[in-house]
């Protein structure tokens, strides 16, 4: 960490540095994202609205690491809020998602030996609208531009190209 910090905004998910008067630095909770293939070959996702870019989305079930909580758990829990499943967590990878400015870790799991498994109901969920497609139609998707999704998504969809060719 450098010398000179000085924290602009310290907020719950957030926090905005800059260092030595120039650098702008968000310090980001870390995060997981979940790919799970049906015996169709179609990937979960969730269709929802993003405030950030105003826009609605078709990303892999993905969320916040909770304080204490292990990046295994938060991705089963985030599957079981968003689509009502559980299965056996594989990490696939883990990268930042924007290091030039953000310090924001994404971890993503593979899901597999699908149940389902519902938790309590979360406002944050609400709206949300579960669907499976294939991973080639969500890449098309998100190259023609008829959807919008995450760096997450894109992840998870190509692992999920990957799985499908093993399995072939």
């Amino acid at each position: 960490m450098s010398e000179q910090t000085q924290v602009i905004y310290d907020g719950h998910i957030v926090r905005l540095e800059v260092q030595d008067g120039k650098w702008e630095i968000v310090r980001h909770a870390s995060a997981v994202a979940v790919l799970a293939l049906n015996a169709r070959g179609e990937m979960l996702l969730v269709r929802q609205q993003r405030r950030a870019i105003d826009a609605v989305t078709v990303e892999a079930p993905a969320g916040l690491i909770d304080e204490g909580e292990s990046p295994e758990t938060a991705a089963r829990r985030e599957l079981q809020e968003e689509a009502g499943l559980d299965g056996d967590m594989t990490l696939l990878t883990r990268f930042y998602s924007s290091p030039g400015f953000c310090d924001e870790e994404l971890h993503v799991f593979e899901a597999t030996g699908l149940r389902e498994s519902k938790l309590p109901h979360d406002e944050d969920e609400e709206g949300i609208e579960v669907l499976w497609l294939p991973p080639a139609q969500v890449l098309a998707g998100l190259r023609s531009g008829s959807l919008v999704g995450s760096a997450s998504t894109v992840t998870a969809a190509l692992f999920g190209l990957q799985r499908l060719a093993e399995r072939a």
